[in-house]
């Protein structure tokens, strides 16, 4: 069983106001960190959320506009000051290296620690752990831009303790063999793993799609998660602006997350014209039912599903 939570940063869309910061989301599974964008001054946040300075670490960049990585500049200076030493892996699009490097050059600073830049190719596979992998889309926006989509291995099925006694297995390396589905010999007989597992159980899948419109890519994309945090600029009020900026509204973001069948939505990236973010909620749920407005330092479980 791994712990796994999501921590909103920052929720601000282009402008932070004075209860909101720009966009950051942060994914704490078990001892590590994944980082979702860095809107200027997210380290603020970071230190608050007490997510941890020298954890493994990975940040995800969705694309090169400064309300999504100018705080990348400051998060890494900050986590060096504070004295971490394990390295950062870095992803983003081709420019995201020079803005990177460029900046340490200009403003003579260096870090404590080892800093992997990976550039961003093509849609896919970009990280590959042994209990997860992390993927990238195209997302429709007014720059290069990825959505992201964080998908868990299936877990082994329930072991059953009870017949592995009977039949006189020891308890031990023999047991977590045949959980993982290996078959074993013992005393000259073998016993074959799905004798002693029910099914395989499911990972977790949680979205996160930067700054977009909705498209039939990112339904596909976003299939079934468990959690898909979506961007909502703007109210169906200002359509026609979320078109012009290619970003998206509550009642789009929420058709999206219902034809993709995702089991909860929550929404970020909001306009600071809006105060009172009630409007934004009601549109919203006029399509999809199971929904959050997220809110700076909000932090949400993701418990593992029931169904396997």
């Amino acid at each position: 069983m791994v712990e796994l939570r999501i921590v909103f940063l920052g929720t601000s869309a282009a402008i932070p106001t004075y209860e909101r910061g720009l966009s950051s989301i942060a994914i704490a599974r078990g001892d590590e960190i994944l980082i979702f964008d860095a809107g200027e001054g997210m380290q603020i946040k970071f230190i608050r959320s007490k997510l941890g300075i020298n954890k493994k670490m990975k940040i995800f960049v969705t694309h090169i506009h400064g309300d999504h990585c100018l705080g990348l500049l400051g998060l890494l200076q900050t986590l060096s000051l504070m004295g971490r030493t394990k390295p950062v892996e870095i992803f983003g699009e081709p420019r995201l290296q020079e803005f990177i490097l460029t900046n340490q050059k200009i403003l003579n600073f260096t870090v404590n620690y080892q800093v992997n830049l990976h550039t961003i190719q093509k849609e896919g596979i970009l990280v590959e752990e042994k209990g997860y992998i992390i993927k990238a889309c195209l997302a429709d926006h007014s720059i290069l831009s990825f959505s992201f989509l964080l998908e868990e291995n299936h877990r082994p099925g329930i072991f059953n303790i009870e017949h592995a006694k009977q039949v006189g297995i020891p308890e031990g390396k023999l047991y977590s063999l045949l959980q993982h589905g290996f078959d074993i010999e013992y005393k000259g007989t073998k016993f074959l793993a799905k004798e002693f597992t029910g099914p395989s159980r499911l990972g977790r899948k949680i979205g996160i799609s930067g700054d977009t419109r909705p498209s039939e890519k990112l339904q596909l994309f976003f299939k079934g998660c468990d959690v898909l945090v979506f961007e909502s600029t703007f109210t169906t009020n200002e359509r026609k602006k979320a078109i012009e900026r290619f970003h998206s509204t509550a009642s789009e973001a929420s058709s999206l997350a219902k034809i993709a069948e995702v089991k909860k939505l929550i929404l970020t990236h909001f306009s600071s014209r809006y105060t009172n973010l009630k409007l934004i909620e009601m549109e919203a749920k006029v399509n999809f039912a199971n929904i959050h407005v997220a809110h700076d330092l909000d932090v949400f479980p993701v418990p593992y599903p029931e169904k396997v």
